[in-house]
């Protein structure tokens, strides 16, 4: 299996150098592209580094839009995200099985509005009820995703992202802030 880098640095609209969004794994980098032959054909590859992960993906370029890679949200999605997390949570009274596929679906879909309507309905504040297992792990998965995409797009830290997205969620409809619900210790509406 002979393997060339390409001398020409960009594919589909996609180049070298360039963070892009992979529905699955979240925020990448093209770091190369590549000629392979593969049981006798050449297949042209784009190599994607996911460094959190410390993972590197082969895409063919033929694959690109049946996997679902896009380019990075603009200024224009990272605001509407950000204002979709400020929004009331929506909890389905169905079981938590179900709505667990639901989450992990909207998490692997790419779309960052999707993700954002996860972190939006599965956080909890201090003041809130302890959530399960599976609940943080979905919450993390989702808060992660969007805050890498939110970070790569604003050229800024991770830390930076997530902090942005928290401070969202402390404005969000139909949540007491911290002090407010210690203060009169009522406990806060189930949405």
């Amino acid at each position: 299996m002979a393997t060339t880098v390409k001398k020409t640095a960009q594919r589909q609209g996609f180049k070298t150098g360039e963070h892009i969004v992979y529905p699955a794994h979240g925020v990448g980098q093209i770091t190369a592209i590549e000629e392979q032959n593969v049981a006798g054909y050449a297949l042209e590859l784009l190599v994607i580094n996911f460094e959190q992960d410390k993972m590197t993906l082969r895409v063919p370029v033929a694959k690109i839009a049946s996997v679902g890679m896009r380019k990075l949200s603009d200024a224009a999605a990272v605001k509407k995200s950000l204002e979709t997390v400020r929004g009331r949570p929506r909890i389905k009274r169905t079981m938590w099985s179900r709505r667990a596929q639901e989450y992990e679906a909207k998490i692997n879909s790419g779309d960052l509005i999707a993700i954002a309507e996860v972190v939006r309905d599965l956080y909890r504040s201090e003041s809130q009820p302890e959530q399960s297992y599976s609940e943080r792990q979905l919450y993390e998965a989702a808060l992660d995703r969007m805050s890498r995409e939110i970070a790569a797009v604003n050229k800024s830290s991770e830390t930076e992202a997530i902090r942005q997205i928290e401070q969202n969620l402390a404005k969000s409809v139909g949540r007491k802030p911290a002090a407010e619900a210690e203060g009169d210790g009522a406990q806060e509406e189930a949405a």
